[in-house]
């Protein structure tokens, strides 16, 4: 038993980390439409905000920054570069998204360099959870599950308890009446792009203490981002909540259970698989279940 359940705790943390992250771009294709190739991006200036933020103002200073700054972020280029491409249909804005994908990366080599980043979490953080009488857990990790928890707390109180969780949901549903009634529709749009991307930097800032803070990070969370939304199922955040649980629990599992794999060429292993293992997931879903998990069917 203890041998399964750091794997499941560590799949767990990763899981709620894509969770995350992938639940501002979930809300932000439920409302707009818009498939944003940039939010793993934001994801990435999260993190070396913090980190430069961290040097300066302390570790809980940067949890409040590093999301501001990327809802800023958010927030600008939706006014002056999403809604001028708007009229033009999807395709502008995705190319768009994937434009400033690239002029972050740039930037982010730019000012900080190639090289990773050292970061910085207070002490009673980077020690161990005891879990048993020879079994720890980083305190860190729970720390990160913890605030993964909050955030799916605090999106259900507002989608469910607040009147701007029913304009939100007005707008979603019926965009022609919630305008109607008085709602600028356009600025509620405009408002959940920047709360999008301020999640994704909130991801960041976290994650990036959790794993490397690095020029690579976006590329390598983006394609799995995207694997997360689909199986989940489009503009589902249970579905992106599940989806992510399962891809977390998949390779941690994969690489902790590591065998060689009966009758493969060259011993192949069951942890070299691992990063395989959503795509493989991501197959299976389209084959079974096109619209994704929890995604609504077409009537």
């Amino acid at each position: 038993m203890d041998l399964l359940l750091i794997p499941l705790l560590n799949g767990l943390s990763y899981g709620l980390l894509l969770f995350m992250l992938s639940a501002g771009l979930t809300l932000i294709f439920s409302l707009m439409g818009v498939m944003n190739f940039a939010h793993a991006g934001f994801y990435m200036i999260g993190a070396y905000v913090a980190v430069a933020c961290t040097q300066v103002l302390g570790f809980w200073a940067a949890l409040v920054v590093a999301p501001a700054v990327a809802g800023l972020l958010g927030l600008a280029f939706e006014r002056w570069v999403l809604a001028a491409v708007h009229r033009h249909g999807h395709v502008h804005e995705m190319l768009a998204t994937f434009g400033l994908s690239l002029l972050m990366l740039e930037a982010v080599q730019l000012v900080w360099g190639r090289g990773p980043q050292e970061t910085r979490v207070p002490d009673w953080l980077q020690g161990p959870v005891p879990l048993g009488p020879d079994l720890v857990f980083p305190a860190y990790r729970v720390f990160m599950m913890a605030a993964a928890l909050l955030m799916l707390l605090g999106l259900w109180a507002v989608f469910t308890r607040t009147r701007l969780g029913l304009v939100l949901r007005a707008s979603l549903t019926h965009p022609q009446m919630a305008q109607a009634l008085g709602h600028d529709v356009p600025r509620v749009m405009r408002g959940v792009f920047a709360g999008g991307t301020a999640l994704a930097g909130l991801a960041g800032a976290i994650g990036g203490n959790a794993y490397t803070t690095e020029p690579a990070m976006a590329a390598a969370l983006g394609p799995i981002l995207f694997v997360v939304i689909v199986v989940g199922g489009l503009g589902s955040l249970g579905g992106a909540l599940l989806a992510s649980l399962l891809i977390g629990l998949l390779q941690s599992l994969a690489v902790a259970f590591d065998r060689p794999i009966a009758g493969s060429a060259g011993a192949l292993t069951l942890s070299q698989l691992a990063p395989l293992l959503p795509y493989a997931l991501l197959v299976v879903v389209l084959v079974l279940r096109p619209r994704g998990l929890l995604g609504r069917r077409g009537h």
